[in-house]
C-alpha cells in the first residue's frame, strides 16, 4: 500500500459560525468549552469515560477496571454489569418520560403509530418472553430481517434485554446474502415480516426467508417469527413459522432486564469487504451504550422537546446507533419512517417533517443530491420551520450539496453536523459540536472529545498540514468493534496491521485517506483505494467529484482511476446530469475544462461517461470498486450483496 499524498487543490475557505441563538442554548456553547473538554479527555481518556459512564448510565454492578487494553483487543468497564434495554426503557419509567413519545412511526402507505416509553417497554418485555418461549437463551444469535416498522426496534431491544445478540440484515438483501449471514452467525431464530413497503411496492421478505432456508441450507435456524405487515398471502411452514401476533397474545409483560457483562456481545452487523465474504463486526454492551448515548446527546444537542429523525434503516449501523440505542438511552423521541422519496411522492420527507414538527434531521449526502435534482419547490412548499439542526452521514458531502442543504432546508439558521464514522467505530468519531464549532462545507471538522484521531504516513508519523495521509485513531474508545465474528485474524489484518506501531502503540486504521487543514479540521478524502495516481500526483476522488458537481449541469458524479501506460492512471468520471441538460460533445469538453479551472490540468478527466444512475449500496454509498472494473473493461468480482440495483451495472456496460 502506497502512501496517499493526496494533492489538496480544491480550497474551501467559507466558514459558518454557529448561530448565536443556537449557541446560547446549546450544551457546549463555544469553541473554548469544546477545547477544554477535548484536552481533558486527551490527558486522561480513562478518567473521562469513567466519569461519563457513572453519570450517564445505570449499572447493576460497578466495573473493576475502566479499560483493559491488549492491542488490538479492548475490554471496557471490566466486570461491570449493565443492560442497554434497561437504559433505553426501564429507567425512564420512573420519570415524567414514562408517558412521553419514545417512537413515532410513519408507514409508507400513510399509516402511523406512536409508542410511549411505557408502551414500548411493555411490547419489548412481551416479545422477550415470546423468544424465551421459543427456547432463545442468553448468547443465542437472533437474525432480524425486517421492514422499517416498530417491531424491528422492539425485536432489537428484546434481544438486548435477554442477552441474545441480534444480527440485523437489511430487508433489501437477497435470499443468498441473508443465508450467508445466518450461517456465518449460526442464528437460532429469524424474525421477519410477510413483506414491507418500499417505493410503492411490496418487498416479499418472508418469501426471501423461505428461499434462504430451503433444503435446510441454514441448519442453525429453528424458528421463524413473522409480523403481519402487508397482508399478502405467504406460505407458513408448520412447526417452524409463527405469527408474531399469535405468540404475543396474552404473554406476560413482566421480563426483568438481564444483568449482562459490559463485554457481553450486543450484536453482529455485517459490512462488505472489497473481496470475499462480508465481515461480521462485533459490538459489545457497556462501551457501546455509553458512546452512542453521549454522542447522540452532544452532537445533536438533544433537548427533551426534540423530535429527532434519522432517515437510515435499522439494517445499518446508523439505524442501530442513531435511531434506536442512542436516542432512546437519552429518553428522546425518535422517528422511524418506512418510506423513501419516490415518483408518487417525491416530497414525502418534507411532509413527515411538517407533520411531526421534526427538529433534528439526519440524512445522507446521496439523499441530499437526490433532493436537489427533484427541485427546491418541494421543500419550499412545506413548513420546515420546526427544524433547528441538520446532519449528514455515510460519505463526505460535496460543498455544493452542503450549501443547498444549509440554504434550502436549514434556511441558513440550522447548524449542520457533517459526521464521519463507520460500522466498525460504533458511533460518530469526527464531527462539529453544533453550538461550539464553526463549519466548513465538506469538512467533518474536529474529533469528538475522547477520540485521538490523526493523519499519518505508513510509519505512523503525522503528515504535514494540508497533505494527505492515512486516517487513524491512536487510543481505544468505548464503542470500538471487538473483532470480526469468527475471524479474529481478519480483524487484525484489516484494521491494525497497515500502519506501523508508534512507540509500541498500535494504531486503528480506518481505511480512509484524509488531510488536516491549518485550523485542525479533518477533510475525509474517501477510501484509500479511492485515490488516483496521475503522473505521480495523487488525487482524492472526492475533490474531482466536488469540482464536477459544482458545474450547473451536473447532479452527481463518481470518479475512478483507469490504468494508463504513460500516466499510471487516467481519470474516468461517471456523471449524472441535471434534468434540463443532455449529453453532448460540447458538454463533455465544458466539464473537462471546468475541472481544470477548479483543480488543475492534472485532474482533467480522460473520459466522461454520462449515465442515469450509479451503482450504490442500499445505504447510498457509491461502489467505486465496480466503476473501476467497468472503466478498465474488467469482469466484476468480489462481494456485490450490498448493491441496491443490479440493472445499473448492465446499463453502464451497455453505455461503455
Amino acid at each position: 500500500m502506497t502512501s496517499p499524498t493526496i494533492e489538496s487543490i480544491l480550497h474551501e475557505d467559507r466558514l459558518f459560525a454557529p448561530p448565536a441563538e443556537f449557541s446560547e442554548q446549546a450544551q457546549l456553547k463555544n469553541l473554548e468549552a469544546y477545547q477544554a473538554l477535548y484536552e481533558r479527555a486527551k490527558a486522561d481518556p480513562e478518567a473521562f469515560w469513567a466519569e461519563l459512564a457513572e453519570q450517564e448510565l445505570d449499572w447493576f454492578q460497578p466495573w473493576e477496571q475502566v479499560l483493559d487494553w491488549q492491542p488490538p483487543h479492548a475490554r471496557w468497564f471490566v466486570n461491570g454489569k449493565i443492560n442497554i434495554s434497561y437504559n433505553c426503557l426501564d429507567r425512564h419509567l420512573t420519570t415524567w418520560r414514562r408517558n412521553k413519545a419514545a417512537l413515532i412511526w410513519e408507514g409508507e402507505p400513510g399509516d402511523s403509530r406512536t409508542l410511549t416509553y411505557a408502551q414500548l417497554h411493555r411490547e419489548v418485555c412481551q416479545f422477550a418472553n415470546v423468544m424465551k418461549g421459543l427456547g432463545v437463551k442468553k448468547g443465542d444469535i437472533v437474525g432480524i430481517y425486517m421492514p422499517m416498522i416498530p417491531e424491528a426496534a422492539i425485536a432489537m431491544l428484546a434481544c438486548a434485554r435477554i442477552g441474545a445478540p441480534h444480527m440485523v440484515v437489511f430487508g433489501g438483501f437477497s435470499a443468498e446474502a441473508l443465508r450467508d449471514r445466518l450461517n456465518d452467525g449460526k442464528a437460532k431464530l429469524v424474525i421477519t415480516a410477510d413483506g414491507g413497503w418500499r417505493k410503492d411496492a411490496i418487498v416479499p421478505l418472508k418469501e426471501q426467508v423461505d428461499r434462504a432456508l430451503e433444503n435446510n441450507s441454514a441448519p442453525s435456524v429453528e424458528n421463524v417469527l413473522v409480523v403481519q405487515r402487508t397482508q399478502q398471502k405467504i406460505a407458513m411452514q408448520p412447526g417452524r413459522d409463527h405469527w408474531w401476533h399469535d405468540l404475543q397474545q396474552g404473554v406476560s409483560a413482566n421480563c426483568p432486564a438481564e444483568p449482562l457483562d459490559s463485554e457481553d456481545m450486543l450484536f453482529i452487523l455485517y459490512t462488505s469487504g472489497s473481496t470475499g465474504k462480508p465481515k461480521g463486526v462485533v459490538h459489545t454492551t457497556g462501551g457501546y451504550n455509553l458512546y452512542t448515548h453521549v454522542t447522540t446527546k452532544w452532537i445533536f444537542d438533544l433537548r427533551d422537546t426534540d423530535v429527532y429523525w434519522c432517515t437510515a434503516d435499522v439494517g445499518w449501523i446508523t439505524g442501530h446507533s442513531y435511531i434506536v440505542y442512542g436516542p432512546l438511552s437519552n429518553g428522546a423521541t425518535t422517528l422511524m419512517y418506512e418510506g423513501a422519496p419516490r415518483t408518487s411522492n417525491p416530497g414525502c420527507f418534507w411532509d413527515v417533517i411538517e407533520k411531526y414538527g421534526v427538529t433534528i434531521f439526519y440524512t445522507a449526502p446521496t439523499a441530499i443530491r437526490a433532493f436537489i435534482k427533484m427541485g427546491e419547490h418541494l421543500p419550499n412548499a412545506r413548513d420546515l420551520s420546526s427544524l433547528r439542526l441538520l446532519g449528514t452521514v455515510g460519505e463526505p458531502i460535496n460543498p455544493a450539496a452542503w450549501i443547498w442543504y444549509h440554504r434550502i432546508i436549514g434556511k441558513e439558521r440550522c447548524p449542520i453536523v457533517d459526521t464521519w464514522w463507520q460500522t466498525e467505530t460504533g458511533g460518530i468519531m469526527i464531527t462539529p459540536i453544533p453550538g461550539a464549532i464553526a463549519t466548513k462545507p465538506g469538512s467533518a471538522t474536529r474529533p469528538f472529545p475522547g477520540i485521538l484521531a490523526d493523519v499519518v504516513d505508513l510509519d505512523g508519523h503525522p503528515v504535514p498540514e494540508g497533505e494527505g495521509g492515512y486516517l487513524v485513531v491512536r487510543h481505544p474508545w468505548p464503542s470500538m468493534m471487538r473483532t470480526v465474528y469468527g475471524d479474529d485474524d481478519r480483524f487484525r489484518r484489516t484494521y491494525w496491521e497497515h500502519i506501523a506501531p508508534v512507540d509500541g502503540q498500535s494504531l486503528y486504521f480506518a481505511g480512509d485517506g484524509a488531510r488536516r487543514d491549518q485550523d485542525g479540521y479533518f477533510w475525509i478524502m474517501g477510501r484509500v483505494d479511492d485515490v488516483i495516481s496521475v503522473a505521480g500526483h495523487r488525487l482524492g476522488t472526492m475533490e474531482i467529484e466536488s469540482a464536477l458537481v459544482s458545474h450547473p449541469a451536473v447532479a452527481e458524479a463518481a470518479v475512478v482511476g483507469k490504468p494508463d501506460e504513460v500516466k499510471g492512471e487516467e481519470v474516468v468520471a461517471f456523471v449524472i446530469l441535471e434534468g434540463a441538460f443532455l449529453p453532448s460533445e460540447d458538454l463533455d469538453k465544458a466539464l473537462k475544462k471546468h475541472v481544470v479551472a477548479e483543480i488543475g490540468a492534472l485532474a482533467r478527466p480522460g473520459q466522461i461517461r454520462f449515465t442515469d444512475a450509479l451503482p450504490k449500496t442500499r445505504s447510498g454509498k457509491i461502489m467505486r470498486r465496480l466503476l473501476r472494473s467497468l472503466a478498465a473493461g474488467e469482469e466484476i468480482s468480489g462481494d456485490t450483496s450490498t448493491l441496491e440495483d443490479r440493472s445499473v451495472l448492465d446499463k453502464l456496460r451497455e453505455g461503455a
